[in-house]
């Protein structure tokens, strides 16, 4: 049985060009927030988490954001979505 993590950090980065890795760290961020399990499914299949204006579908395996809402809009182009785990 996986257990899920009940909190996160969403780190919203500039995207970078392919094999090449952007800031990790929350203060390089251009916005970040910390989101907790909502026990809710999202429409991607995978827990939803929400907080401090982001809703999103995270795969706790790889630590991937299958869907986003930020201030309940698309995350911008340009934008990219890091997962950490929250302080």
């Amino acid at each position: 049985m996986t257990i899920v993590p009940q909190r996160f950090e969403i780190l919203l980065v500039p995207e970078y060009a392919e094999g090449h890795e952007g800031p990790q760290e929350p203060e390089s961020a251009l916005r970040s927030a910390v989101v907790e399990a909502t026990g809710d499914l999202g429409a991607s299949g995978y827990p939803r988490y929400a907080g401090e204006g982001m809703e999103a579908d995270i795969d706790a395996e790889t630590r991937t954001v299958e869907a986003l809402l930020v201030d309940g809009e698309e995350l911008d182009y340009g934008l990219s979505a890091l997962v950490v785990d929250a302080v």
